[in-house]
């Protein structure tokens, strides 16, 4: 709970509506919502029965232990796909969410065979790609076209940093 709402929006009463349920329902609902997969619907509808779980904690939950069959349902991911703007908090716009990721997951494994790509890594790059957007940070490829030289690259010194003083040289 505490890694998504690092990630997700901020909801100050989350946490403590989620401690509200009891460790034995907890377990017994996780461990059933696991058994379910690949069946995404019904693994994150079993997580929901859970107080205050709702699709996109449910994703949090089932994307950590199965990254390659689910990802997270975070903000900025599904802002990145178009049709799903503006975000709905609801089983159906996850679902559109995770089979949006699913069929770029299949694309590109069928054409990068550089890398196993699971949806969960296409979420991950998809929130990174908006948050450095947000934190207007240059992607790589915008790196690339601009080679950054040696003078580009030197620090200049702050006026807290002292000057080395230059060494005498002994006289003879």
């Amino acid at each position: 709970m505490q890694w998504k709402l690092t990630r997700g929006k901020f909801r100050p009463r989350l946490g403590q509506m989620v401690a509200e349920n009891k460790s034995s329902d907890v377990q017994s609902i996780t461990r059933r919502a696991f058994g379910l997969l690949p069946d995404i619907k019904q693994a994150i509808e079993e997580l929901c029965k859970l107080r205050a779980i709702g699709p996109a904690t449910a994703s949090a939950v089932l994307c950590a232990g199965a990254p390659d069959f689910v990802c997270f349902m975070a903000d900025e991911a599904v802002e990145s796909v178009p049709s799903l703007v503006p975000v709905q908090y609801t089983l159906t716009h996850y679902l559109k969410f995770s089979n949006s990721l699913t069929t770029k997951t299949r694309w590109l494994k069928a054409n990068d065979k550089t890398h196993k790509w699971n949806v969960h890594e296409v979420e991950l790059a998809l929130w990174t790609d908006a948050w450095s957007r947000k934190l207007d940070i240059p992607s790589s490829a915008e790196t690339a076209e601009k080679p950054e030289t040696k003078a580009s690259l030197k620090r200049s010194r702050t006026d807290e940093e002292e000057v080395p003083a230059k060494k005498k040289k002994k006289s003879k």
